[in-house]
Order: structure tokens, then C-alpha cells, then sequence
């Protein structure tokens, strides 16, 4: 082991190699031992969207953590270790799993929306612009699964989890996932607001609290109230603390941000205050569940696993400026580069894990599943497969060696990140990452990086080294065998030369105007929407003077493939980001009526706009939607306007 002192971030530009064998060159460090005759307590704590150098601890001269550096002196800080997946709901699935995301068939962060889908599967058409098909895939991390909190719950630990689920709504939730505590319930992205009224109380029964109370503050009581009650019952604790900072919406204390924004440089990447008050509260959170374990005497017989979900958010903007910066990396979240899936990582053993050390070994979060039930002496179900590596013998120091190599399997395009569909391996110092049909022949394409010489991933070796791309793609190809992931494959109708028609703004249709990707026309006594290209909307301001939640009734008659959806915004937000409602798509030529609730307009915000989506992909017919008729009624059923399309305006 080596002393951690704390990197500066020009330090942490020269780390990224897989250099575990100097860690362990004298004896195995000794503190009191944990009491054999008591299980330890296991602390997870998962903050969400905090980036590797979101911290004082990995660099940042901004953002002020001094619970997460203390954090780190009681441990051992990671370098290299990384998110399965470089966006929420997969790492969660991989955490309580074991499992890589793209064998469980979970791939992206769609565990709030609706309806239920759990399979997994590839489309079969897609626009003329896009070279490849992409996956469809599951929305519900399914109740068959053994995960972290069933199988310490069978051994006799109390479980809890508090923060952030994003893993399905009921019954996917987790009272049936193992967790016999859980605040604030429900499958939330983010919170509809960090400070109270949280307008959660419809949705998941989470009450408001006093005006102004902010939501991980309130979670972290209710955390401390639970390791109280089972430390004086003398029941060892398996404590999930799953912040919903640092996600948006970027919503901080005023104070603090007024703190932050003195703090500004303009040679420092990272100049979001929001972003800072929301990480010193998150900080300040670590600071008392740390301080309970020590009020409570539990030092000696408590681990603390610190972790975040995947890398910092670099695509949203806060008045003009991203929320954070991941530099020296490549990327942020949403994205397959070092920016989206390396993450900041802390283990705290007493006894076991030397105090102030760091580590450069590659861990995935897959390995938390075998380690966590290593720790509690609970062995998994002999018919459940687990991608993960026990860390225990590392951690122990009876064994030097990790990964031999850790993958990302991200079948998506991201336009918001610029991320092409792709897959990824690290293997040692090389990192190759394999962009399907992404060649102008609709190839896959290549890029290899040294990230011990090259950390920001500017230098593409693939031409230079042929044969160390040969060797890395064999290893994907086998990967995705394994884990029996749905593969990209090229778009039999992408055209190169294909000129999408010119934008112009059409005139609206019976106060509708088509926004993207649609035309629309009044037809047959109906709202006629020709389907142009992927994920198109139509829109309309002229809406009731009312306040939220409202529903959406329509009959509609649908050739087009894929889900629809309704957004909304209000006067006081004027943002379609997250606020949206799905509904399923029948796609036989009929006439069906449709309600779409929309329960998470709060009742005193004023709804300003409506979208719909019909259907997120063009299929093979005529890619027509029909509207008879469209209403906006309150949740009674009283109608507040309506659309009746037969009748000309």
C-alpha cells in the first residue's frame, strides 16, 4: 500500500494503469478486529452523476468535500474504477445484481417511464439518416433477481434503502427487491424538486415536508434513525444512502451558491455554483452518517462503500455554463469515454482496508454484488450468475490482481452527447472502443487509447497498433456472446446522399403546430400526422388556464411503430426535459381512446404547453397517426378544452 495524498489534479493526469502489485508490499495493516460474533454493517453510499474529479478529494480546486476526503483517510481510494454503464438505472442493475447491464437487458435510464417493458430486442427500421439499428430496451430491473438486499435480508440484516431508485415503479420497487426500509419510494429520475414541496406525494406517498426542506437532508434523518434503531437492537445493518444529488434539476441553497459563485476563476473548467451547493450537500450528508457511526461507537464494526452511479453531467446547461467539468477526462455521463463511466470510489474496512491509502486496480460495479456478500458471510444461490470479481481477497491483501479486463456495453446514440452506439474494453494501460456501423461503408470503427500516457483519450492509436485492436475486438465479440447483448447492426435503408426535406415552419393545423420529424394536415374530418423520421412531435400553446395535474384524452388511429408520449411545460418551467407521460401504442389501423395522466404537473404550476409524440420510429407502412379528437380534462373528468378536428377553424 501506498500513503494517499490526496492528488492534485496534474497528479491524477499520470494515473490510469492497472499498478495494483506496489499496494500490498508490506504487512497487512491491523486495527481492532471486527467482533467475529457480529455480522458488520455494511453503508452504501451512491451519490448520483458525481463525476471522478467532483471532489476536493480527486482534484477539484472548486467543489469543497471535506467529508469525502475524511471519508478517504479512514480508506482506500480507487483511481481506476468504473460504472458498468455511463448512465443511472444499468449501474444501479449492476450494483444490486452483479451483473453487466447489457446481460440483464437494462441499457438505458427509462426505469420511470411507462408502459412496463421487459424485453429486450433490436428495432428493425430506423430513418434514412441513421446508419445502424439500434435496441429497445427493458424499463424494470424484473423481481427475479437475487439482489444485494434479498440475500443480506435472508441472513438476518436489516435493510434500508434511502435516495434514489430509478429501477421501475411498483411493483418493481424496493420492499420487493429486499429492502425493508424505503424513502421516498417510486422510480424518480430525479426529484421533481430537491426542496420541499417535493410533489412526490401523489405519485410515490412521499409527504412534503416544512417549506425550504431539502430532500437529502431529510433522507439522511431518516438513514440515521434506522442505524440507530438497529445498532441498539444489536442487529448488524446492510444501509443503502442513494442521494438524488447530483442530478438535475440543479437546485441548490442560496447561500451556498452565493459562496460558489465568488469562488468562480475563468481558467477552471468547473463554474457551476449550483452544482457546488448541491455537492457540499451532498458532503454534508456523508459528514453525519460518518458522525453517527462515531456517536454510536460502530467504527470497528461498520464497512462504508462510496461510489457514484456514472461520470458528471457535461450536456445540460446552468445559466450558460455546463454543471461540472470531468477535464482531465474525455466525455461526461452519457457518453462510452473515461468521462462517462470512471467514477469516484472509497472502501472503508476497519481492520482490513488500510487507512489513507489509495489504489489504481480496475473495479467495475459488478463487483459489488459478490464483495458486499463476502463481507456479510453470505454465500449467492448456486444457479445465479455473477459477472462480478469478489474483492475481498484483494481488499485483504491475499491477492494482488483484479480484472483482467472490464467492458461497456452502450447500444445507444446519443445526439444530446454526441455518443455513438458502441462498446468498450479496458485491458490494462490500452482502452478500445468499437463504434458499430460508423464508417462511411457502415463499418464498425475503431479508436485505441494508452490511458496511462493518454487519460483524455486525444491520441487514436487504432491505425498505429492493427493488432492490438484485432486482439481487444475479439475480446468484445466474446463479451457480448456471454452476456447475450443486443448488438447494433447496420441499416439496410441508410442513404449518405439522402437530403432531409427543408425545415419550414408549417402553418399550425387546428392550433397544432408539427415540430419535428412530422407534417400535419387536416384530412377527413382528422389530424392527420405524416411520420417523417424518428422521434417526431407536434405541438400547441393554446391550452386551458389551468394548473396541474391534468389528463390527456384522445382517440387516435396509428400506423407507426414504437411508444408515444405526452410532454408538458408550465409558466414557472419552461423546460420538456423528464416531463413526459407514455402511453401504449396500438398499432393495427383502429380507432382507439387513449388517457394519458399527466399526475406530475404540481398544483401550482400553470400549464403553458402540450407535445405529443406519436410513436418514436417510422415503421414500414404508411407512418400515419390520426387524430379524431384530442382533451384536456381535469383528474374528475371535467373538460377544460378540446380539439374536434372534423369541424374547420
Amino acid at each position: 500500500m501506498k500513503n494517499n495524498k490526496y492528488p492534485r489534479r496534474d497528479f491524477i493526469k499520470t494515473m490510469g494503469t492497472c499498478a495494483a502489485a506496489s499496494l500490498f508490499a508490506g504487512p497487512l495493516f491491523a486495527l481492532s478486529k471486527i467482533n467475529k460474533k457480529q455480522k458488520p454493517n455494511i453503508i452504501f453510499i451512491l451519490a448520483d452523476d458525481l463525476g471522478w474529479v467532483d471532489s476536493s478529494l480527486y482534484g477539484s480546486k472548486f467543489y469543497e468535500t471535506p467529508n469525502i476526503d475524511r471519508l478517504a483517510k479512514m480508506g482506500m481510494m480507487f483511481t481506476s474504477a468504473y460504472a458498468a454503464n455511463p448512465l443511472c438505472s444499468p449501474t444501479r442493475a449492476s450494483i444490486l445484481t452483479g451483473q453487466y447491464p447489457c446481460r440483464i437487458g437494462l441499457t438505458t435510464p427509462n426505469c420511470h417511464l411507462s408502459p412496463v417493458q421487459t424485453n429486450t430486442y433490436l428495432r428493425t427500421s430506423a430513418a434514412p439518416t441513421s446508419k445502424r439499428l439500434e435496441p429497445v430496451t427493458k424499463n424494470r430491473l424484473e423481481l427475479e433477481y437475487y439482489t444485494t438486499g434479498e440475500a443480506l435480508k435472508d441472513a438476518g440484516y436489516a435493510t434500508a434503502l434511502y435516495g434514489k431508485w430509478h429501477l421501475g415503479w411498483k411493483p418493481y420497487e424496493p420492499p420487493n427487491q429486499g429492502f425493508d426500509e424505503n424513502e421516498p419510494g417510486g422510480s424518480y429520475p430525479g426529484p421533481p424538486s430537491f426542496f420541499s414541496p417535493y410533489h412526490m406525494e401523489e405519485a410515490s406517498g412521499f409527504k412534503d415536508g416544512p417549506e425550504g426542506e431539502q430532500i437529502d437532508e431529510r433522507l439522511v434523518e431518516s438513514a440515521i434513525s434506522f442505524m440507530k434503531k438497529n445498532s441498539k437492537e444489536d442487529k448488524p445493518f446492510f444501509l443503502n444512502f442513494w442521494n438524488f444529488d447530483v442530478h438535475a434539476p440543479f437546485q441548490g441553497k442560496e447561500e451556498l451558491i452565493k459562496k460558489y459563485k465568488k469562488k468562480i476563476k475563468p481558467e477552471d473548467p468547473q463554474q457551476c455554483p449550483e452544482m457546488g451547493s448541491m455537492i457540499e450537500t451532498l458532503d454534508d450528508c456523508v459528514g453525519k452518517l460518518l458522525n453517527t457511526v462515531k456517536e454510536l461507537g460502530i467504527e470497528n464494526e461498520t464497512i462504508i462503500i462510496f461510489f457514484s452511479d456514472n461520470g458528471g453531467n457535461m450536456y445540460d446547461r446552468v445559466d450558460g455554463v455546463t454543471p461540472t467539468s470531468n477535464y482531465p477526462l474525455r466525455g461526461g455521463k452519457a457518453t462510452i469515454y473515461e468521462g462517462g463511466t470512471r467514477v469516484p470510489m472509497i472502501v472503508v474496512w476497519p481492520g482490513v482496508v488500510k487507512p489513507d491509502t489509495t489504489s489504481d486496480a480496475m473495479i467495475s460495479s459488478i463487483d459489488f454484488y459478490p464483495t458486499v456478500l463476502e463481507m456479510a458471510g453470505v454465500k449467492p444461490k448456486s444457479d445465479q450468475i455473477i459477472d462480478g470479481i469478489n474483492l475481498v481477497p484483494f481488499l485483504k491483501g491475499k491477492s494482488k490482481k483484479v480484472h483482467d479486463e472490464i467492458f461497456c456495453h452502450f447500444p445507444h446514440s446519443v445526439p444530446a452527447t454526441e455518443n455513438i452506439a458502441s462498446t468498450s474494453v479496458r485491458k490494462g494501460d490500452y482502452k478500445l472502443i468499437k463504434f458499430y456501423a460508423d464508417n462511411p461503408d457502415q463499418s464498425d470503427r475503431f479508436e485505441l487509447y494508452n490511458l496511462k500516457k493518454d487519460i483524455g483519450e486525444k491520441n487514436n492509436l487504432a491505425e498505429k497498433y492493427p493488432d492490438i485492436v484485432k486482439k481487444l475486438d475479439k475480446l468484445i465479440v466474446r463479451h457480448l456472446k456471454d452476456t447475450n447483448a443486443i448488438v447494433p447492426t447496420a441499416n439496410p435503408k441508410y442513404d449518405p446522399d439522402y437530403v432531409p426535406p427543408p425545415v419550414i415552419k408549417a402553418k399550425p393545423v387546428h392550433g397544432w403546430q408539427a415540430s419535428h420529424n412530422c407534417k400535419l394536415d387536416a384530412a377527413d374530418g382528422n389530424l392527420k400526422v405524416t411520420i417523417l423520421g424518428t422521434d417526431p412531435f407536434f405541438t400547441t400553446k393554446q391550452v386551458p388556464k389551468t394548473t396541474g395535474p391534468v389528463i390527456i384524452h384522445f382517440q387516435l388511429k396509428a400506423d407507426v411503430e414504437g411508444n408515444g408520449r405526452v410532454y408538458w411545460i408550465t409558466k414557472e418551467d419552461q423546460s420538456f426535459i423528464g416531463k413526459f407521460e407514455a402511453f401504449t401504442l396500438k398499432r393495427d389501423k383502429q380507432w382507439h381512446e387513449y388517457t394519458v395522466k399527466l399526475q406530475k404537473i404540481p398544483a401550482d404550476q400553470h400549464l403553458k404547453e402540450i407535445r405529443i409524440d406519436p410513436g418514436d420510429n417510422p415503421g414500414e407502412g404508411d407512418n400515419l397517426a390520426l387524430f379524431d379528437w384530442i382533451r384536456v380534462e381535469t383528474p374528475t373528468g371535467k373538460l377544460l378544452k378540446e380539439w374536434k378536428f372534423s369541424r374547420s377553424k
